[in-house]
């Protein structure tokens, strides 16, 4: 993927779906490789639980957000489209505020079917969160 394909691909991802929940949670693309796909969030009072850290399910949203995506920029879109069937998220340290920073790889990426693994760290680069997520590839 050249410069310029990564940053149109950023661009399209970080402009795609107003008012939808990754925008609501002020996710941004950041980076992308050849085989994995960034994003940063913000850890603030839109995504705390109660108790004033990052809610379990803001790390499965930016997790999930990132491994569909992922998945869906090395498709064919105009043939297929993919879903996500099965996430499973492990939550490892807490967050109170700052950015973290999410991080998608392809663990396998058949015609049918994607697997990614999803890192989320915090400012310091601890390992807050890690994510496996299936997505199947669809034909429209």
């Amino acid at each position: 993927m050249t410069e310029q394909e990564k940053a149109k691909t950023l661009d399209f991802l970080n402009n795609w779906g107003e008012g939808l929940l990754a925008k609501n949670l002020g996710i941004l693309f950041s980076e992308i490789t050849d085989d994995s796909l960034s994003a940063t969030m913000p850890v603030n009072e839109n995504v705390h639980q109660p108790f004033g850290i990052m809610h379990g399910g803001a790390s499965c949203v930016l997790a999930e957000t990132l491994g569909s995506c992922l998945s869906n920029v090395f498709i064919d879109t105009e043939k297929f489209y993919a879903v996500g069937t099965n996430i499973n998220s492990n939550h490892l340290r807490s967050v109170r505020k700052g950015v973290v920073t999410g991080t998608a790889r392809f663990i396998r990426k058949g015609k049918t079917m994607h697997v990614s693994e999803i890192e989320i760290r915090n400012e310091k680069g601890d390992l807050i969160n890690h994510t496996t997520m299936t997505n199947n590839v669809i034909a429209k």
